[in-house]
C-alpha cells in the first residue's frame, strides 16, 4: 500500500536498503533548485557591491578568464544580455558553471570584498542571472563562420568535448561528436548532484549550445569499440579526446564485493536519471568513503533520499579534503557526519554489508600510516568515492599519472590528436577547467588545420 509516492511501511528507520523512505512532498522539496536565480532587483543590489577592480583578481582566478568586472558592470547598467555574451565568449558553459563551479575557492575567494569584509560579491549567482536570461531567448549569441570544408572528430560529449566542438563549429568547421553514453553532457549530465542542476538543465544547455550549427552528435559510440582512433584520424582533419575518467578506484580491502557496496558515481548517475525519486532504494545507515566533491554529493543525496545516518570517512585530515569548505559545511548542515584520519581495512557482513571497519591513520612525511586502533561503523550501504581513472586509452598516447599527456595547447604526443578535460594532464576534475581546455584546444586545432 502506498500514498503520496511512498511505501507506508518504509521510513528513515526501516532497516536495509529500501525505496520510499519519504513522502512525495519531501522528495520534491529536497531535490528542488538549491540556489534559484536572482530576481532583477536582487541582481542589481548584488552587482552594486562590485568595485570593478582594474586587473581584477577574480578574473585571474577564473580558469576560463571571464572578464568578471565587465559582466557585473553590464548587469549594473541594465544590460544583462550583454553580460551573458561577455561570459559565453570565454565559457560557453557558463550557465552550468554558475551552478556548480566552486566559486568559493576561485573567483569569490579572490574577491577584494572577501578579503576586506569576509563576504565576496556573489559572482556565481550574478553569472547565473545573466546566462539564464539569455539562454531563455530564441536564437544563439554567436554566429557560425562560413564553412571551411574541414572536419574534426570530438570523442566525448562532456564539458571539454562540447566546449571544443562549439568553438570549432563557430570557426566554420564541421564537427562530429562521438559519445559512449545514451545522452550527451558527460559529467554535467551524469556526475553532478541533482539539486545543483534542477529542471534537466544539463540537457537544456546542450540543446542551446548546439544551436550554433555544424555539430553532429553520435550517442552510444565508444572509442575502441564502435570506432577506432586510427579511423577517426584517417577520416578527419583533427581529433580531440575528451573521454573523461570512466574507471573507478577500488578500496582493495576484504569484503569490497559484498552486496550494497557501490561506486558513488553510479549512485549519482542513477539518481540523475531517475524519474521518481521515491523508487530509489537507499540504506538506513550509509557510509561514504572519500573526501572529494563526489563523496559529498553522494552523502548529501543519500540524506535527501531519507537515510537516517550518513557518514563520510576520509583517510587524511579535513584540511586535505578536496571538497571545498563550502561543500563540507553543506554536508554537515544536511546532517552528514564527517570523520577524518581513518581508512577502511575491511567490510563485514554475510552476503550484504553490515559494518565497515576502519583504522585510525597518521599522516607522516613518509606517507599515510595505519595505526592499530580500529573502530566499526554500522552500514547497510557503502559508497566508494576515492577517485576515478582513465580506461581504454588508445595505444601510442603518452600517459603520466594515469592521464593523457598534453602540452599547454592540448596537443598529445600523437600528431593530429588533442585532448582535454579530466582525461588529460592539467585537469582538475572541474567543469570550468574542462571547458577551458576544450576551448583552448579548439583554438589550436583551428590554427593548425586552417
Amino acid at each position: 500500500m502506498s500514498r503520496g509516492g511512498r511505501n507506508l511501511s518504509n521510513t528513515s528507520l526501516t532497516p536495509g536498503v529500501v525505496p520510499g523512505r519519504l513522502a512525495a512532498e519531501a522528495y520534491a522539496r529536497n531535490f528542488a533548485d538549491a540556489a534559484p536565480r536572482l530576481g532583477r532587483h536582487e541582481a542589481m543590489v548584488a552587482a552594486d557591491r562590485c568595485y570593478f577592480c582594474f586587473d581584477a583578481p577574480c578574473t585571474t582566478a577564473c580558469p576560463t578568464s571571464i572578464d568578471i568586472p565587465l559582466f557585473i558592470r553590464q548587469i549594473a547598467t541594465g544590460t544583462p544580455d550583454a553580460a551573458a555574451k561577455t561570459i559565453f565568449a570565454q565559457n560557453i558553459m557558463g550557465g552550468m558553471c554558475a551552478r556548480v563551479c566552486p566559486t568559493e575557492t576561485l573567483c569569490e575567494e579572490a574577491c577584494v570584498r572577501e578579503a576586506a569584509e569576509g563576504k565576496p560579491v556573489e559572482i556565481g549567482r550574478l553569472q547565473r542571472y545573466a546566462t539564464d536570461g539569455l539562454m531563455a531567448q530564441a536564437g544563439h549569441p554567436f554566429t557560425r563562420a562560413a564553412a571551411t570544408g574541414k572536419s574534426v572528430a570530438v570523442v566525448g560529449a562532456g564539458p571539454a568535448g562540447l566546449a571544443c566542438a562549439h568553438r570549432l563549429a563557430m570557426k566554420g568547421h564541421a564537427v562530429q561528436v562521438y559519445d559512449a553514453r545514451p545522452k550527451p553532457g558527460g559529467l554535467n549530465e551524469y556526475g553532478l548532484a541533482t539539486y545543483k542542476t534542477a529542471d534537466d538543465f544539463a540537457q537544456a544547455e546542450v540543446d542551446w549550445l548546439l544551436r550554433i550549427g555544424g555539430i553532429t552528435l553520435h550517442q552510444g559510440v565508444s572509442l575502441g569499440r564502435e570506432v577506432a582512433l586510427a579511423d577517426l584520424r584517417a577520416s578527419h582533419d583533427a581529433v580531440f579526446l575528451g573521454v573523461g575518467l570512466a574507471g573507478v578506484n577500488g578500496l582493495r580491502v576484504p569484503g569490497e564485493d559484498l552486496k550494497n557496496v557501490r561506486n558513488a558515481v553510479d549512485f549519482i548517475a542513477e539518481l540523475r536519471q531517475a524519474g521518481d525519486y521515491s523508487s530509489l532504494p537507499v540504506g538506513r545507515d550509509v557510509v561514504v568513503i572519500g573526501g572529494g566533491m563526489t563523496a559529498v554529493d553522494a552523502a548529501v543525496q543519500a540524506r535527501l533520499l531519507g537515510a537516517e545516518t550518513v557518514t563520510i570517512v576520509y583517510r587524511r585530515g579535513q584540511e586535505k579534503m578536496s571538497a571545498s569548505g563550502y561543500e563540507q559545511n553543506h554536508a554537515t548542515s544536511s546532517g552528514v557526519r564527517i570523520i577524518c584520519n581513518a581508512a577502511p581495512v575491511a567490510l563485514h557482513g554475510t552476503g550484504a554489508v553490515t559494518e565497515v571497519e576502519f583504522a585510525h591513520t597518521v599522516d607522516e612525511p613518509g606517507g599515510l600510516r595505519l595505526t592499530d586502533q580500529t573502530f566499526r561503523l554500522a552500514a547497510d550501504q557503502v559508497f566508494k568515492a576515492i577517485g576515478q581513472s582513465l580506461v581504454g586509452a588508445p595505444e601510442g598516447l603518452a600517459l603520466q599519472a594515469g592521464k593523457i599527456v598534453v602540452d599547454a595547447a592540448g596537443r598529445t604526443t600523437l600528431p593530429g590528436i588533442w585532448a582535454g578535460g579530466d582525461c588529460a594532464t592539467g585537469g582538475e576534475d572541474l567543469t570550468v577547467t574542462a571547458v577551458a581546455q576544450g576551448r583552448d584546444a579548439a583554438e589550436d586545432i583551428h590554427a593548425s588545420i586552417s
